[in-house]
């Protein structure tokens, strides 16, 4: 994640989900920026995208991980950069950050070899985070960052304290065995227009796993009016959802989109973990439109009626065995009973 450095006051409370080549330079910024991004993931979530922005693990208690970050500045100026752990936490579904060093049981299991930076104009440098987890932590999913930040004192040009930072997200679940699984599904989808015109549509998603995530996604239309096709548009980020919770994520697309009907294919991402969602949508002309459920995945509806078939052939097995077990028994009830006749009468 990147941050311009301004003669203004601000402070970007942003987090860190860029790769390296996706950092501005100071060509593309006047300014310049301050950079710091993941070096290394561990090598059991290779394949999951968000492992290599943030620092995602599963730990037993008593374990203790290390990973290597590296710092950026693409500023004119050498920066003294600090380094420190504060807490998070997710706050009506959104990743919550306070400006402040807040403080929680994860920033006290996390430390960094360097508390501080010097970094030249246009040059890099390189410090590990440790997170320890005691043997006595309780189970359960913690949050915090880990900020590097350049302060900026008021002088004779600027009276007005200026502070900077960005930081990469801490996503630390402990308990023993294995990690709790991640999954969502997404409920309905519901097309909306905007106060400023511009079409939306809403799915409401939920978290039905056992592990915070973060929603991103595209969308894409279809069979439109005249044959029209649109899109990929990208869902607006920002939604982390608790396991059970629920939120509405937004694609908005351009004003030019017309009313429709259109095939929609929304496909929502957080982690390794991905679901599809399709419908048939007609965006209002002003307000919410209907809301409507997504169109069952063929693969799920193949699996569910294969399942009922499956369901009703051992019902119609266990009503023949259990049919015939009472022919035999009733059969045996009547042999004994000549049987104990033949002994009366003789």
């Amino acid at each position: 994640m990147l941050c311009t450095l301004m003669s203004l006051a601000a402070l970007c409370s942003g987090v860190a989900g860029a790769s390296a080549g996706a950092n501005r330079t100071a060509g593309q910024d006047p300014h310049g920026t301050i950079g710091i991004r993941l070096l290394e993931a561990p090598v059991s979530r290779h394949d999951d995208p968000r492992a290599h922005s943030y620092i995602i693990d599963h730990l037993a208690p008593g374990t203790t991980i290390k990973r290597r970050l590296e710092v950026s500045n693409t500023t004119k100026k050498t920066q003294h950069i600090t380094l420190y752990p504060a807490a998070a936490d997710v706050v009506g579904n959104r990743f919550a950050m306070p400006a402040a060093r807040p403080k929680n049981e994860l920033t006290g299991w996390t430390s960094l070899d360097r508390t501080s930076v010097t970094v030249p104009p246009g040059g890099y440098e390189t410090a590990s985070v440790t997170i320890k987890v005691p043997p006595a932590a309780s189970r359960g999913e913690r949050f915090g960052v880990v900020w590097a930040e350049v302060v900026a004192e008021p002088n004779a040009r600027h009276s007005v304290r200026v502070v900077n930072r960005v930081g990469i997200r801490l996503y630390i679940d402990v308990g023993l065995g294995g990690e709790p699984p991640s999954d969502f599904e997404i409920e309905k989808l519901t097309p909306v227009r905007a106060p400023d015109g511009r079409p939306e549509l809403v799915a409401l998603v939920r978290n039905t796993g056992g592990r915070a995530i973060d929603m991103s996604g595209t969308l894409s239309l279809s069979d439109g009016p005249g044959g029209l096709s649109a899109g990929p548009f990208s869902a607006d980020l920002g939604v982390t959802l608790l396991p059970g919770a629920s939120a509405p994520v937004t694609v908005t697309l351009d004003r030019r989109i017309p009313d429709g009907p259109w095939k929609v294919e929304l496909t929502l991402t957080s982690g390794m973990v991905k679901r599809t969602a399709t419908a048939t949508v007609t965006f209002p002309r002003a307000g919410t439109g209907l809301s409507v459920f997504p169109d069952l995945d063929p693969l799920i509806l193949f699996g569910a009626i294969g399942g009922l078939v499956a369901l009703l052939l051992g019902a119609f097995a266990l009503i023949i065995r259990r049919s015939r077990r009472r022919r035999r028994t009733g059969a045996d009830v009547d042999t004994d009973t000549d049987v104990d006749a033949g002994v009366a009468a003789g």
